[in-house]
């Protein structure tokens, strides 16, 4: 990985937003892979380390969603497909179809807000919100990213946990009792980009 010192750099607004595009993107293509070639299952670069402000390890790694900036029309078209079979295997199947096609194809439809469902007993979520604050990081492909997050819990009426919800219903057809969702904003101005050395 690069040296530390990156996790200094300030990025004025033109290179922080370069920088969200650029991240945002890169989840869009390798969730794009994941569901033409690997049946939906998260890959690493989806599945980030959760870090203390400090740089404790609080999780070695956690599933996040990308979700759109204007989730309405999703929420709707996930919920739909969940209800509509209690097979999980076609369940499953339809969410693969409607992902493989365009979702992912237009990285600026989607908001750079990450979001995480957890069980309601999770002490994980416990601790991010008694920090209010993480860094996530991020690394598949030999590309990385380090986002320092400001972290906050959704409350089920938020479109956001909604998006969320629905999408983990198309997949685990149990989700977790009283599911939690928790948001994680980055700070790209102090986020970094790296290339991952073998």
């Amino acid at each position: 990985m690069t040296d530390q010192a990156s996790d200094n750099v300030v990025r004025l607004e033109p290179a922080a937003a370069a920088l969200r595009d650029e991240f945002i993107g890169w989840q869009c293509r390798l969730r794009q892979l994941a569901v033409r070639q690997d049946g939906g299952r998260p890959s690493a670069g989806m599945r980030p380390r959760v870090l203390s402000p400090a740089g404790d390890e609080l999780a070695a790694g956690i599933i996040v969603l990308i979700v759109p900036a204007q989730p309405e029309e999703t929420i709707k078209l996930f919920r739909h497909q969940v209800l509509k079979t209690l097979d999980p295997v076609e369940r499953w199947e339809k969410a693969l179809e409607l992902m493989s096609a365009s979702y992912f194809q237009r990285p600026r439809d989607f908001s750079d807000v990450l979001t995480a469902l957890f069980s309601g007993g999770s002490g994980l979520v416990d601790r991010l919100l008694a920090f209010g604050a993480c860094r996530l990081e991020f690394a598949q492909y030999a590309q990385g990213y380090r986002l320092p997050c400001r972290v906050r819990a959704l409350a089920e009426a938020d479109a956001f946990y909604q998006a969320t919800y629905w999408h983990n219903r198309l997949f685990n057809p149990n989700p977790p009792p009283e599911a939690r969702v928790l948001a994680f904003a980055p700070d790209w101005a102090h986020a970094t980009g790296y290339r991952v050395e073998d």
